[in-house]
């Protein structure tokens, strides 16, 4: 299972995405075949590291991105991907309008994984406080646990 997570400028929510997603499966799901990858929907900080509230934010909870570049998202990766997650609306439309046809079930909203959050979108925590890089840590852990269970839960119907 191949998993691309998409916000804007891929410096914030879905880098952080990525690794929360795979220190979840790691130690949930260990035996789970997962490729896990980040990307933006602008290439505005391509080549970037994460923002620097972000790995701090991540860091105080034992996540490290400092591997982590900026990349926009490609046209061949709605064929390679099987899971296309995008953390807000506004991003989820922008891949549906770049989505080749037939590739278009592949996107969701990632927050669909975490119904109990009272949300549908990661909000972006760029412009905001402090409190925004915890509160999307919150969420995108919440939504990683749940898209565990809903990926055992498909293999085991399989």
């Amino acid at each position: 299972m191949r998993i691309l997570f998409v916000c804007l400028g891929n410096i914030c929510r879905s880098p952080t995405a990525e690794v929360v997603f795979r220190a979840v499966a790691a130690r949930e799901s260990p035996d789970m075949a997962l490729e896990i990858d980040s990307a933006g929907t602008a290439g505005y900080h391509e080549g970037e590291a994460p923002d620097r509230r972000t790995r701090q934010a991540a860091s105080r909870r034992g996540y490290d991105l400092s591997a982590l570049r900026a990349r926009v998202v490609e046209a061949r990766d709605f064929e390679y991907f099987d899971l296309i997650l995008a953390m807000d609306r506004e991003n989820l439309r922008t891949l549906e309008r770049r989505a080749p046809q037939g590739t278009r079930e592949r996107l969701r909203l990632f927050l669909e994984f975490a119904p109990e959050a009272g949300v549908s979108e990661v909000p972006d925590p760029y412009y905001g406080g402090p409190n925004g890089f915890e509160d999307v840590l919150d969420l995108i852990e919440a939504a990683s646990r749940g898209l565990i269970e809903h990926l055992r839960r498909r293999s085991q119907a399989t």
